[in-house]
């Protein structure tokens, strides 16, 4: 496991010497909410890593300002169904071109033979696309409690860092996430949590779902887990930024609001400390939190807020992958309006790829709608739009 320990000690320097440092300068302002620009890119900063970018714009970008406005909203999100057999509504939707991907639950799986037939169902719609691409398949695989399919990681990332080898203990867990879901034939894992706990037994602490209370071995142990599963070939998220160790017992999302009343020092030297590390290691996509954070934004989630994701993630932090919202059907989001106003909230704080995981293809409509109306009528900027999905679309042409 050497290697693995020296590419997760490089992780925590890193995080160490971030913290040291101090805040990272902003660039320009980030976009107020609504404003021209704010549609899911925050202009040459969060410019897509494509080839033949030019001034954050590429030839990809270009063309897609020309395309369908219904097939490039749909190209930001992710739907979901229920039961074990993909609706045929779900595999039209997908040979039309007009989802990234599919999240999978329990309720999904019945058996091996089962799920492996839905996923070539899936895989097969897709690939009769206009305009095929590769289909992001997840689900939520972190090990222990929280895991969708049977398999590894047995180990819940509490028990990893109790490990005699806590780095070897995280590693071996990234590699068991990517078997499982490999093998499955998926490659999207919606891992590691990245949260580092306050209290014992609070809510990320409670589902043993925290590595640590210590920001860096956190960090070291995320970067292990995250470098060997993406070294197999399956994408990983951190989750949930910037950090949900400060939330109470309750404080579940998916049921309820949750305000973090952290202080904006707390934020970056324990709640953010973990990301600088997952960054530098090459994370390929970040999930934002629903909590409110008023040391960041008092007004908004942050999955809702341009300055907590264009302003702290993709300027202050430097991350240039791709960013995903959490559930957007959560109880925390009921004073937001419904899926259509979320999904526009989504969008124009930054957020690249909408989770809709009610287990009802309706809702990836309706979120469909709401953005290609928007981008039709110019509520939403549709060159920020475009490199959105071009973040998107280069990750999917990135995997198998």
């Amino acid at each position: 496991m050497a290697p693995f320990r020296s590419i997760a000690q490089l992780g925590v320097l890193l995080a160490v010497m971030g913290a040291a440092l101090g805040p990272v300068p902003l660039g320009p302002p980030a976009p107020r909410h609504g404003a021209p620009g704010a549609s899911g890119a925050p202009g040459a900063s969060g410019a897509p890593d494509v080839p033949g970018a030019t001034n954050g714009r590429s030839a990809a970008t270009a063309g897609q300002e020309q395309e369908d406005s219904r097939e490039l909203a749909g190209r930001r999100i992710v739907l979901s169904y229920s039961g074990p057999t993909p609706p045929a509504g779900v595999l039209r939707t997908l040979r039309e071109g007009r989802a990234a991907g599919v999240i999978f639950f329990g309720e999904n799986v019945t058996g091996p033979e089962q799920f492996a037939q839905a996923v070539a169902d899936l895989r097969q719609a897709a690939a009769e696309a206009p305009h095929p691409r590769t289909l992001l398949l997840m689900t939520d695989q972190e090990g222990g409690r929280i895991r969708r399919l049977p398999g590894a990681p047995e180990l819940s990332a509490r028990r990893a860092g109790q490990a005699a080898d806590p780095v070897g203990a995280a590693a071996q867990s990234g590699a068991g996430a990517a078997r499982t879901l490999a093998d499955a034939g998926l490659n999207l894992n919606l891992a590691p949590v990245l949260d580092v706990y306050d209290e014992p037994d609070n809510f990320i602490d409670h589902y043993e779902r925290s590595y640590s209370q210590d920001p860096a071995e956190v960090a070291e142990l995320g970067t292990a887990f995250l470098t060997t599963q993406q070294g197999l070939g399956v994408a990983a998220t951190a989750k949930h930024f910037p950090g949900l160790g400060a939330a109470p017992r309750g404080g579940n999302t998916d049921e309820r609001p949750v305000t973090l009343d952290v202080p904006l020092s707390q934020l970056r030297t324990r709640g953010e400390a973990p990301y600088r590390a997952a960054i530098a290691a090459g994370v390929r996509l970040v999930m934002a939190s629903w909590a409110v954070y008023p040391a960041l934004d008092p007004d908004r989630p942050a999955g809702f807020s341009p300055a907590i994701i264009q302003g702290e993630l993709r300027g202050r932090l430097g991350f240039r992958g791709v960013t995903v919202t959490d559930a957007m059907e959560a109880k925390a989001l009921a004073a937001y309006g419904g899926t259509g106003d979320r999904a526009l909230a989504a969008a124009r704080a930054g957020m690249d790829l909408l989770l809709c995981s009610a287990r009802d293809p309706q809702q990836a409509e309706e979120a469909t709608e709401a953005l290609a109306d928007a981008l039709d009528d110019g509520r939403l900027d549709r060159h920020g739009f475009t490199e959105a999905v071009a973040r998107v679309d280069a990750l999917r042409g990135s995997l198998g």
